[in-house]
């Protein structure tokens, strides 16, 4: 048996809230952790996570930032309010250093950006509070500019001219970057 193994099996309340707005990764993901040991409870939306945080109060919880009906920082609140010995991480496809601060400061352990392996997610549920390793690919400069790039976008409500004054570039040379596929 591994070591994460041993330490799911040793595990008292193996209960995982996965919340998340994608169905297939909340279904992939729900699939792999009960594979490994863990009881999942299944959520789409912020409500629905803090009704079955008032009737059971998991003891682990893996929950998206931005959903359709909020934000999933509501939901750390919540389970903290609930039980203040839960181990929250908190997935994202919008990786921001702003984000990871509200999301530590609100209560939850990690931070991992969106396509989160199973095994990371476990890494990050068990960690004891030791600084995470490097990642073995991280993302190039390309990418973090890209990724920026789409993440003030999205802040603009996809309204081109006002973000391109605010990332202090021209219109047409932001239209060009975001016809472009992302970069690796």
């Amino acid at each position: 048996m591994s070591e994460l193994e041993n330490l799911i099996a040793d595990l008292a309340d193996k209960s995982v809230l996965l919340l998340d707005d994608d169905q297939a990764l909340r279904t992939r993901l729900g699939r792999a952790l009960e594979s490994r040991g863990f009881v999942v409870t299944l959520a789409a939306s912020v409500a629905e996570a803090q009704g079955i945080i008032r009737e059971a109060p998991p003891a682990f919880a893996v929950l998206d930032m931005r959903l359709e009906d909020g934000n999933g920082l509501k939901v750390v609140e919540a389970l903290r309010d609930a039980r203040e010995d839960a181990r929250i991480v908190m997935l994202t496809g919008y990786g921001a250093i702003a984000t990871a601060v509200a999301a530590v400061k609100a209560g939850a352990v990690d931070y991992l950006q969106k396509p989160a392996d199973a095994d990371d997610v476990v890494k990050a549920l068990l960690s004891a509070g030791e600084a995470p390793e490097p990642p073995e690919n991280p993302m190039s400069a390309d990418r973090v500019r890209w990724e920026h790039i789409q993440r003030v976008f999205e802040l603009c409500d996809q309204n081109v001219s006002e973000t391109a004054r605010r990332l202090g570039m021209h219109r047409r040379t932001l239209q060009r970057i975001l016809a472009k596929r992302a970069p690796r």
